[in-house]
């Protein structure tokens, strides 16, 4: 494996580093204590050059600038953010910074390292802000300015209500996380006004989705065109298992795998300065239309073609027709020896580590004369548990099913749950899926502060950024739910999202997940919730009952099947 020189990461002060700062250092020790690995030579392999603000300055800010008991009495995220910019950093952290952006053009991607973030029995992935800016603005004072507003919103959102309720739902306070802030540059290259990386993608060595021929310890990859944001927030991305590049997800026609593919991408905003706003996290991030790639001429190695004459689709885009993102130029043509290189990291970093990992990763460089380069952007380990499951032919089409699933997430089984938190299959409107969000958040809330666990079903994919794709809510607004349900049927035939840190938070929880497509795994029995439990809270679109007896809940990971007997 070709190592290329990551340099000398800079930790500015004494304090702690945080998780996703020690997974980076963990990046760079494991491929510098690697193998020459003759297969995967052809792609250089390195981590993007990166300084760690340690909480020192952190504790520093808040004392200075009298922050400790913010969120306390329920302040909204936009006054926390607010108060947070009107503040005054460190002398020292200062001067250290002017030094920094004197010398740095590219754009940095501003990101949490929180204490408790990435840690394997309780991970806060996702929970708290990134921020990416451009850093081309023509004065070193402006950028610094835009710079200390990125460091300072990330600060902010340790004391955001998603965070707040997440820490309260582990069991812990505002007051046992400390913040601090990794400094990297962006990986890609700038097409015009839009800065972004042909691919880029999050591997995990264990899969609780395994389909087709692949098993569990196969692993998952989940690749995108541009930013990694699209995977994160649940976006329609690539699946596959690195075991069977060239085995495409299972989709029932092409018709549907055109659909639930990636129609958009993003990017760093280079052009025209924004609105100016610093409590946006996308301030300075652009969503763009597949066309926009193809002007740019990125969809060469990401890309097939809609051959409507022969109804199917065709490698590359030197055909005229709808572009389809299904990586198969990289994945089945080679243009780039990508799954061999992931492959090779997992084992790698599963090996040092101990236990199942997952890598972010992305891609720059593809075309001709220009080499490919792999960027290892961050690794965190993942909970894969071992307990043997069976589900018997009784149980699975009885008279005690309330539900079961061919694809369902998790390992294991659980008898203490009595309450359930639905959308209402009548009302199910997907134009009012905010709405639905705050409702849940607010019920959440509730059965939290009263000790009950419960189990969350709905329509469409949970956590999706497109609400036409279901409801996207955070992990803050259904962590007291330790088993999620997701139905697919009528008008919201989705394809379950495996690569956001969504999904790690939930698999590393053990909470299980079932997806439920009605055509297949049979009818959820709608009238028994109904008529068996007492309603402790209703909306005109979700209704939360508690039954007299648990529900028993069993999940066999080994064959990725569950079901929920009454």
């Amino acid at each position: 494996m070709m190592v290329e020189g990551n340099g000398k990461p800079v930790i500015y002060g004494s304090g702690g580093i945080g998780g996703k700062a020690s997974g980076l250092f963990f990046a760079i020790e494991t491929l510098e204590g690697s193998g020459p690995g003759e297969e995967f030579s052809s792609i250089p392999v390195f981590v993007p050059a990166f300084r760690v603000i340690s909480t020192e300055y952190f504790d520093d800010f808040i004392e200075r600038n009298a922050l400790q008991g913010c969120g306390a009495t329920g302040e909204t995220d936009e006054r926390i953010a607010s108060a947070f910019m009107k503040g005054d950093i460190s002398p020292i952290l200062v001067g250290d910074l002017m030094s920094f952006i004197r010398d740095t053009h590219t754009p940095l991607a501003v990101r949490s390292s929180s204490l408790l973030e990435d840690a394997r029995n309780e991970p806060f992935a996702g929970i708290y802000q990134t921020k990416m800016i451009p850093n081309n603005q023509p004065s070193d004072a402006e950028r610094f300015k835009k710079l200390v507003e990125a460091i300072k919103f990330v600060w902010a959102s340790t004391f955001f209500q998603a965070a707040r309720d997440y820490l309260g739902a582990t069991g812990h306070t505002p007051s046992d996380e400390k913040m601090a802030v990794i400094l990297q540059d962006v990986v890609g290259r700038r097409f015009d006004e839009r800065f972004y990386p042909v691919i880029s993608g999050v591997c995990r060595s264990f899969n609780y989705y395994a389909f087709g021929r692949a098993k569990p310890a196969d692993g998952v990859v989940n690749l995108a065109l541009g930013l990694g944001k699209s995977i994160v927030e649940g976006d329609p991305t690539w699946s596959y298992s690195p075991a069977y590049p060239k085995v495409p997800p299972p989709y029932g026609n092409l018709k549907d795998l055109m659909k639930m593919t990636q129609t958009a991408f993003w990017a760093v905003n280079m052009g025209k300065p924004p609105a100016y706003d610093p409590l946006l996290e996308t301030e300075y991030m652009v969503k763009c239309q597949l066309s926009e790639a193809d002007y740019d001429n990125t969809l060469r190695p990401v890309a097939s073609t809609y051959d409507a004459s022969s109804d199917r689709l065709v490698h590359g885009v030197q055909a005229q027709g709808p572009r389809v993102l299904t990586f198969d130029p990289v994945l089945k043509d080679g243009m780039i020896p990508l799954n061999g290189m992931l492959r090779h990291l997992m084992a790698l970093c599963e090996e040092k580590s101990g236990s199942p990992v997952e890598i972010e990763f992305a891609v720059e460089g593809y075309a001709p004369g220009e080499p490919s380069r792999l960027a290892f952007l961050q690794v965190r380990p993942i909970v894969a548990t071992d307990s043997v499951v069976e589900i018997s032919p009784e149980e699975e089409r009885g008279g005690r099913v309330l539900l079961k699933s061919s694809k369902a997430m998790g390992n294991g089984e659980r008898n203490d749950i009595s309450c359930v938190l639905y959308m209402k299959p009548g009302a199910f409107d997907a134009a009012r899926t905010p709405q639905i969000a705050r409702e849940i958040a607010e019920m959440n809330r509730g059965l939290s502060k009263d000790g009950k666990p419960y189990i969350l079903m709905g329509f469409g994919r949970w956590g999706s950024s497109d609400p036409w794709l279901g409801v996207g809510v955070t992990w803050g607004q259904i962590s007291g739910a330790k088993v999620m349900v997701e139905i697919s049927g009528g008008k919201m035939r989705v394809d379950l999202s495996q690569g956001s840190h969504f999904f790690h938070n939930l698999t590393s929880f053990g909470v299980s997940y079932f997806s439920v497509s009605e055509a297949f795994d049979g009818n959820i029995d709608w009238n028994w919730l109904e008529n068996n439990g007492k309603t402790i809270s209703e909306t005109a679109f979700l209704k939360c009952v508690e039954l007299e007896e648990p529900l028993l809940v069993k999940v066999d990971g080994r064959k990725g099947k569950g079901v929920i007997l009454k």
